[in-house]
Formats: structure tokens, sequence, C-alpha cells
């Protein structure tokens, strides 16, 4: 019984050796047809769910005009015209503050979002809800109504958006020929009012739903009016001429 289990038929070994050869060749191709399909994903990323490629590194944004006439121009000026002992003590700009009164979002409840998106692109940076602080029976508001929407632009924005103001927005008012010095609060403080939001280049006239007003507040570290109105003048702000009463 054993002799006749170790006999093999003859041709089992050359059976062996096909099968074999099949298989190793079967394989050889599979890896042929798959080369250039893994190529062609390492060319082209991976495949879908792979991350897209990062470009190179961008050079940052240059600092703000503004900025650099304060540094160069202003504070010379300043401590010339107002005798300070250090140049810290020269006033400057500290925030800038955009604020639109939108009353009708008690009946209207696209209109906050339609403000919100207003001032989103006019100061290029995201406003927050403010609501009321007390219920007011004339008006039909009760505490804690959206009634507005405000943005804070500090730093680096606030320059650029003041730099748009002077020298793109405020110029395509319709009859303009300056700003009022009476939007002083005596604390350094300068408020615009401006009744459309669409001398605003970014604003396009087709994608709002109506003309809105804004208010623009300047805050500086300025001690009084004084100091305030001539740091905005030399910062360009077109302000009227003082006319003397005969």
């Amino acid at each position: 019984m054993l002799d006749d289990e170790r006999q093999q038929p003859e041709g089992a070994e050359e059976s062996q050796e096909t099968v074999a050869e099949l298989e190793s060749s079967e394989a050889a191709e599979a890896v042929t047809q798959e080369a250039p399909r893994r190529s062609r994903r390492e060319r082209t990323g991976g495949g879908r769910n792979a991350p897209a490629e990062l470009g190179p590194p961008t050079e940052p944004p240059p600092p703000p005009r503004l900025y650099e006439q304060f540094k160069t121009t202003i504070i010379p000026a300043m401590v010339q015209e107002f005798n300070y002992d250090n140049t810290m003590e020269v006033p400057r700009l500290q925030k800038i503050v955009l604020n639109i009164g939108v009353g009708e979002a008690l009946t209207n409840g696209r209109a906050m979002e339609a403000a919100s998106n207003d001032l989103t692109i006019i100061s290029g940076q995201k406003p927050v809800i403010t609501r009321a602080k007390k219920s007011i029976a004339g008006f039909k508001i009760r505490q804690g109504n959206a009634i507005g929407t405000a943005v804070t632009l500090r730093g680096a924005r606030m320059y650029h958006f003041l730099d748009r103001l002077i020298n793109t927005a405020l110029p395509r008012i319709r009859d303009f020929r300056g700003l009022q010095r009476r939007g002083l609060d005596g604390r350094g403080n300068y408020t615009i009012g401006i009744r459309e939001q669409i001398i605003f280049p970014e604003i396009d006239y087709n994608q709002i739903d109506k003309i809105r007003g804004l208010q623009v507040t300047i805050a500086t570290t300025a001690k009084n009016d004084a100091e305030a109105i001539r740091l905005l003048e030399l910062y360009g702000m077109p302000f009227i001429k003082d006319t003397v009463e005969a």
C-alpha cells in the first residue's frame, strides 16, 4: 500500500510545472497591466480621495499704505504742530466700527441676512448681530430682538478700510462737497453717516435687496477734538473748510 501511494503518475510532475508556469505568467501580466494605472494615479495625485497639492508659499501681503504714511509723515507733523515731548504721545487710530441698523428685521426675516452679507463684503470680516438691551413698546421692540449688525476693525484691516473709504468710497457720493466736522464727540472719536452702501465698489448693485445706510465710527486715542480732526486731516479725510462768518 505504501509503495502504491508513493508512486505517482508519469505526467503528474509535468502538469504541476505547467500550472506553475501559467500562474507566474498570469501574475506578470497583472503586474504589467496595473503598472501604468499606478503611474497614472501618481501623476494625478493618487486618486479621488487624495489631498490636493498645495502650491508654493505665497509672499505675505504688503503693509497698509496709511500705516506707513503715519510713521513717516504724520508723526513728525503732529510732534511739530502740538509740541509733544515724546512720539508716543501722538494720537493714533484705535479701531473702526461699522454698524447697520435693521429695524425691518422684526417683520422681514431675510433683512438681517442681507445686511450682514453687505457688511461682510464691505469690511472683509464677519459681523455680529446686535440685540435690543431693553423693551420699547413704542417701537414694538422686545428685549433680545435682533435689531442690527456691526463689525469692529483693528490692525491692518482697519487701515485698509480707511484707505478705501477716503480714496474710493467717499468720492463716489453724489454731489459730495466734504465731511462735516460736527461728527466729533469731544473725546477724539468721529462718526460718519452713509446713506447708501453702494458707494463701496465691492457692492454689486444687482445683488442687493434694497438701499441701506450704515454708520462708520473712527475711534482714536486723541485727548480732544482738535488733535483728532488734525490726525484725520493728515490721513486725507476730506473735511469741509471752516468758514468765518462776517
